[in-house]
């Protein structure tokens, strides 16, 4: 049974802290990203990393309290054909991440396309060296099991009861969507697209595990896609050539 702490709870990580982060935290990063690019990135993510695990312990406290089991949050593992199909899922989009990653690594031209992709806006939130992509690992780690438990999981689960499964499930992903607004309206339509999939990965397999898996994969694909483009490009072909050649001695006479 859904309770007004319940309620209280998805207003808390669907309304109260996006807003917090749109109206101060997001333009707060923007003006340290001037400042400090690599320290506002890295305290972004630390921040980012920390308030979406806290959210999680609230909810799971709360969950635990009022004794329910975790299935009926979507804990549990699909069986049988929907178990073959989910792991099929996940080693084609493996197959297809590890695929892409390896044709932008050794295309300039397809390095060129992801930057194009990305955009100014969103490249402030990407990983441009290693040590940025490290730290995004986490942020993808983080954002595919604590998304999914928010959003697919206790969103849906909260408001089913009034608007049935499918209503909860829609009004999820559009909350989804616009809550991810600093990325811009591409951005928007982006995560709404990604939602309504990992949504129908819920609904198919009656399981959170399968989306959470599929999130986290597609978060580092983006993730290592961005930093692939966005890194220094090394010197190659003839500026390689001419950047080991030894630079001429100064204050020689010639005879």
């Amino acid at each position: 049974m859904v309770t007004p702490l319940d309620l209280l709870y998805v207003a808390l990580f669907a309304g109260a802290v996006p807003l917090y982060d749109y109206v101060i935290s997001w333009p707060a990063y923007r003006r340290q990203l001037q400042v400090d690019p690599v320290r506002a990135k890295t305290r972004f993510w630390a921040l980012s990393i920390g308030w979406l695990w806290a959210l999680v312990v609230i909810g799971a406290a709360l969950w635990l309290s009022n004794d329910r089991a975790w299935t009926s949050l979507g804990f549990s593992v699909p069986d049988g054909w929907r178990l073959w199909a989910s792991v099929v899922l996940i080693l084609l989009l493996l197959a297809y991440v590890a695929q892409t990653i390896v044709a932008v690594a050794r295309n300039s031209a397809a390095r060129a396309s992801v930057r194009e992709q990305i955009g100014e806006l969103t490249a402030d939130i990407m990983p441009q060296t290693r040590a940025e992509l490290y730290w995004f690992g986490g942020v993808a780690l983080t954002a595919g099991f604590c998304e999914e438990f928010l959003f697919r999981g206790y969103f849906i689960w909260a408001f089913a009861p009034w608007i049935g499964w499918w209503g909860a499930a829609a009004v999820s992903v559009l909350v989804f969507a616009v809550l991810h607004a600093y990325q811009g309206w591409s951005g928007v339509l982006r995560v709404g697209i990604l939602g309504v999939f990992f949504t129908l990965v819920v609904a198919i397999f009656d399981s959170l595990w399968p989306a959470i898996v599929l999130h986290v994969l597609v978060d580092l694909h983006g993730g290592i896609l961005a930093w692939l483009a966005l890194r220094e490009e090394p010197a190659s072909g003839d500026e390689a050539e001419i950047a080991k050649q030894p630079e001429p001695q100064s204050g020689s006479s010639s005879m």
